[in-house]
């Protein structure tokens, strides 16, 4: 079905991505998105990967711009969204794509600047680009939040901060969801399972000092369904799904795509 978006203005949050052999879940949004008739401002916190995601979309006949914002700080935050308003109007869809690691660690090992970075990007950085979204949401009358979660938020292993990190934003979600469904915003998260992005394979071969083809194979074998791993398009799809009109009565929802391996461990 084309044009499931047709007239909606999105913003895409980490709509760039780390350098890689594959698409990442942000970039793969971001062209779903505009391939389905929305109008896009792709926003990373490095220009340039923000910009190639606006000119991919550009090549392909749909309408995105790139804009330059850190999520950590508020004054970005409200600046994305006074670049919406400046260009539309108003704003329909947001979709929080952020996530961050490194120096994690299991509760007794993990570095605290660590922890805080972790917390201060992939939580606090979402509420606070939530919050400045729906100043604007609940002056309209109507809006829709995709969250990017992570399986990591219950199915916990020994990334302490990370796992904390996105069970917040599950959290941050069904609060948001509920407190303003009499505004006619819906908010909904996807939790990925493990997927073939640059930053997941590319960062876990580069810590592990493996190739990319080794870690590859060990995360494909983890998955039940297929046994491969999903890809950024089936992030992509599922987000599409939310922040269309077909999920108008769907709000609160954690949805998992994840290869049933939250079946298997749950």
């Amino acid at each position: 079905m084309a044009g499931r978006l047709q007239g909606k203005h999105a913003v895409v949050m980490g709509a760039g991505q780390t350098p890689g052999e594959t698409i990442g879940n942000g970039r793969a949004m971001a062209i779903l998105f505009a391939r389905e008739g929305a109008d896009l401002l792709c926003v990373d916190r490095i220009a340039e990967r923000a910009e190639e995601t606006a000119a991919m979309i550009g090549k392909e006949g749909g309408s995105a711009s790139a804009l330059q914002a850190d999520i950590t700080r508020s004054a970005d935050c409200q600046a994305v969204v006074a670049a919406a308003k400046t260009r539309w109007g108003g704003l329909d869809i947001l979709v929080n794509n952020v996530g961050v690691g490194g120096g994690d660690g299991p509760a007794h090992r993990v570095e605290e600047a660590a922890f805080d970075r972790i917390l201060a990007v992939n939580l606090k950085g979402m509420w606070l680009m939530t919050k400045a979204a729906l100043a604007l949401m609940r002056e309209q009358g109507h809006g829709a939040i995709v969250n990017i979660s992570s399986l990591a938020a219950t199915a916990g292993g020994i990334q302490v901060a990370y796992e904390v990190s996105k069970a917040g934003v599950n959290r941050l979600t069904t609060s948001v969801a509920q407190a303003n469904a009499r505004h006619g915003i819906r908010c909904n998260a996807i939790m990925p399972g493990l997927m073939d992005t640059p930053m997941a394979v590319a960062g876990i071969a580069a810590a592990r000092g493996e190739s990319q083809d080794q870690v590859r194979e060990q995360r494909n074998a983890r998955v039940p369904l297929g046994g491969k791993m999903g890809t950024a398009w089936d992030t992509a799809y599922a987000a599409l799904f939310l922040a269309s009109d077909e999920a108008k009565f769907i709000s609160g929802a954690i949805l998992p795509v994840d290869g049933a391996m939250g079946v298997r461990i749950g």
